[in-house]
């Protein structure tokens, strides 16, 4: 009985350690549209500095998730403001809202379905 409750606690133990302090909504074209037209609502670009200068969402600002000091960017901004990330393709603002997740961002909204490419398709103003 000992070695059962041991390895419940444990498990606990495991799962807690896992979960982050929050997550991000993810959205889809016509649903970030939206609550990118929010005021207030932060957009912010993870791609590379060139792909940000070769066009962005009007507005946005740009926090490159691969660079190495993404993290101190981040640590420099409102934890409880309200961010609505975008990159080429997802995998990068999925990364990048795990990592704002992680250091205590609360309000977090992904377009994980697609990039910049589909948003200015769809009539989002663009720089």
């Amino acid at each position: 009985m000992k070695k059962l409750l041991a390895g419940i606690f444990a498990s606990a133990l495991f799962l807690t350690g896992c979960s982050s302090s929050g997550s991000a909504t993810n959205m889809d074209v016509n649903e970030f549209l939206a609550q990118i037209s929010e005021p207030g609502v932060v957009i912010v670009d993870v791609r590379t500095p060139e792909e940000f200068a070769a066009g962005h969402l009007l507005g946005a600002v740009n926090l490159d998730v691969s660079s190495a000091n993404f993290e101190s960017q981040i640590a420099e901004l409102d934890k409880s403001g309200t961010y609505a990330i975008y990159c080429r393709s997802g995998n990068r603002s999925t990364i990048a809202s795990g990592k704002m997740s992680d250091a205590g961002f609360t309000n977090l909204y992904n377009f994980n379905k697609g990039g910049f490419a589909e948003l200015a398709a769809a009539g989002a103003p663009t720089a």
